[in-house]
């Protein structure tokens, strides 16, 4: 008979902060933001670059899966004025402000039912994870229909699945100060379109390369970990958040930018051609068991006339 473990979801930034989302409905995105080149000073300039070509998400469609009932906010800034969100608030308005012409649908993390996917390129961003006693398999995971469905997509290459690596300062895969796994992170791994997302310090560039976060978990040394996991900058000097909950947006954003460019791309193909073109050389003292394949780099990703 098999033994289940009692799973607590736990969202994976908000460090100083007790984190709140909001009811099921999008988060504003500042329309003027498809008009604009410019981009707010915590996103990498890339972002900008792949705007003035034409390229912010259109036609595709971004869920996120995260809390959008409880109680408490989150105070921050993204650029337009000091606010006080839920945590999945946050997450959905930095994912759309990344790729403003995204369609974005949202899912409280609660809710144990079916996600829905749509017509086109679907990504889905989970900030958060699934944490039980360390010692178990993921198959004696009782997971809702929810975490299921999110599982069956990854493995089936239906969407493009935007992971939080975690907080826990340990790899991916590890056992926290707590003695817990995160069971979501094991249900991913060796998927073909689940990417985990680690945090750097800053966005990188080859003149200041960024440095890891010092709570971001890492790619540790599974080398079918490393393969699946990128780092991004998460500049909460700017922004007032901190975590991977706010990594994980950006390659959500990344992706629907990708798809908006590349619209016969299939999921694997968007997530092949993040991992595939992120760099080392932006990252201070890179390491694979740190930093997996390296950072994100959508100005690489959208390079080529085509992916395969």
């Amino acid at each position: 008979m098999k033994q289940h473990a009692p799973l607590a979801l736990a969202i994976c930034g908000a460090l100083n902060a007790v984190p709140s989302l909001a009811q099921e409905s999008e988060a504003t995105v500042d329309s003027s933001l498809a008009a604009s080149a410019v981009t707010p000073g915590w996103m990498s300039k890339e972002v900008g670059d792949a705007w003035a070509k034409g390229y912010k998400g259109k036609g595709v469609t971004i869920t996120v899966v995260d809390d959008f009932k409880s109680s408490s906010l989150l105070g921050g800034n993204l650029g337009s004025g000091s606010q006080k969100l839920r945590h999945g608030q946050w997450t959905t308005l930095e994912a759309g402000m990344i790729a403003p012409l995204a369609g974005v649908a949202t899912q409280d993390f609660n809710s144990g039912t079916t996600v829905k996917l749509y017509k086109g390129l679907n990504v889905l961003n989970l900030s958060y994870g699934m944490m039980a006693a360390a010692g178990y398999t993921a198959s004696q995971i009782r997971w809702s229909a929810q975490e299921s469905s999110i599982i069956s997509y990854a493995k089936s290459g239906s969407a493009v699945i935007a992971k939080a690596a975690g907080n826990d300062g340990i790899a991916v895969l590890g056992k926290n100060a707590r003695g817990q796994t995160d069971y979501l992170n094991l249900a991913l791994k060796g998927t073909g379109t689940a990417i985990y997302v680690g945090a750097l310090n800053t966005n990188g560039t080859t003149a200041a390369p960024a440095t890891l976060a010092s709570y971001s978990n890492t790619a540790g040394l599974d080398a079918a970990v490393q393969k699946q996991f990128l780092v991004v900058g998460v500049e909460g000097s700017k922004t007032g958040l901190y975590g991977t909950s706010f990594a994980a947006p950006v390659i959500t954003g990344y992706a629907a930018i990708l798809g908006s460019k590349f619209t016969s791309a299939t999921p694997l193909q968007v997530t092949n051609q993040l991992l595939n073109t992120a760099r080392q050389d932006t990252v201070k003292g890179y390491q694979a068991q740190l930093h997996g394949r390296g950072e994100a780099s959508i100005t690489r990703a959208l390079a080529p006339v085509a992916i395969r």
